[in-house]
C-alpha cells in the first residue's frame, strides 16, 4: 500500500472516530442582530386640561367637575355643559374637554360626538312640552292621554339612597379608579369642593393619556395635556 493510501485511510479512521465520540468541529459564531431601539415612553401632564376654559361658560373644566354638580346659567344658551338637553351626547362632549386642546382650530367639544359612531338621534322625536320625552311605546301602545299629570314626591333627602354620581356623566367612570368608586359615589358635592378627589382625578387622567395619548396624536388630534 502506498504512503498516500495509508494517509487517506488514517484520515478516514480519524473522522469516523470523531463522529463516534460525539465531537464535531465548532461552528463559527453567528453575529447577533443589532437590537431595534425601543419606543420612547411619553408621559403627560394633564393640568392644562383641567385649567382650560369650558366653551360657552366662564369656568374651567376643573370648576365644572369639582364639585360634581349639574350647573345651569340661565343667562347662557342651554345644552351641556350648561345644563343638559335630552339629546346631548354628554359623555362624548366631556371626553373631548378632558383630552383635546379646544383652542385648536377644527377641534371642539363635538369632535368625538360628530364621529359616525353614535345613533343619529332618538328613535322617536322628542316632544316640545314637559317632560319632553317621546310618547310611550308598547304593544299595544299606551293611551295618548297617559302621563299628563305627575305626582312629584316631597320626601326629604334622607329618605333616598344615593347609588351613583351623575352630576357630570363620565367623571365617576373615567376619572375615579376602582378603589375610590364607592367612596366617591357615597360622597356629596361638599366633599368634592374640599378637594378630596382632585388628586385621584388628576392621576386617572394622566394614566388615560399615557395609555392612548400617542394614538390620539397619530389621528391628528391636538391634546390639551403637555408631554414631560
Amino acid at each position: 500500500m502506498s504512503a498516500r493510501g495509508i494517509s487517506l485511510a488514517a484520515l478516514a479512521t480519524a473522522l469516523l472516530l470523531s463522529a463516534c465520540d460525539g465531537s464535531s468541529p465548532t461552528p463559527a459564531p453567528t453575529p447577533s442582530p443589532t437590537p431595534t431601539p425601543s419606543a420612547t415612553t411619553v408621559s403627560y401632564d394633564p393640568e392644562n386640561c383641567f385649567t382650560q376654559a369650558v366653551p360657552g361658560s366662564a369656568i374651567t373644566l376643573r370648576q365644572m367637575i369639582i364639585p360634581d354638580t349639574l350647573k345651569l346659567d340661565l343667562a347662557r344658551p342651554s345644552g351641556f355643559p350648561n345644563g343638559r338637553d335630552l339629546d346631548d351626547p354628554v359623555v362624548d362632549i366631556l371626553l373631548a374637554m378632558l383630552l383635546l386642546d379646544l383652542n385648536v382650530s377644527g377641534q371642539s367639544t363635538l369632535t368625538f360626538a360628530n364621529l359616525p359612531l353614535n345613533p343619529p338621534g332618538n328613535d322617536r322625536p322628542f316632544t316640545t312640552t314637559f317632560p319632553f320625552l317621546a310618547p310611550p311605546q308598547g304593544s299595544p301602545p299606551r293611551a295618548a292621554t297617559t302621563g299628563k299629570t305627575f305626582d312629584f314626591r316631597t320626601d326629604p333627602d334622607s329618605a333616598f339612597t344615593q347609588v351613583d354620581r351623575m352630576g357630570v356623566p363620565a367623571v365617576a367612570t373615567a376619572l375615579i379608579g376602582s378603589s375610590q368608586k364607592t367612596p366617591y359615589n357615597d360622597a356629596n358635592p361638599t366633599v368634592d369642593a374640599s378637594g378630596q378627589f382632585q388628586a385621584e382625578e388628576t392621576t386617572l387622567l394622566r394614566n388615560l393619556f399615557n395609555s392612548i395619548g400617542d394614538d390620539l396624536t397619530r389621528l391628528g388630534l391636538r391634546l390639551c395635556a403637555r408631554t414631560v
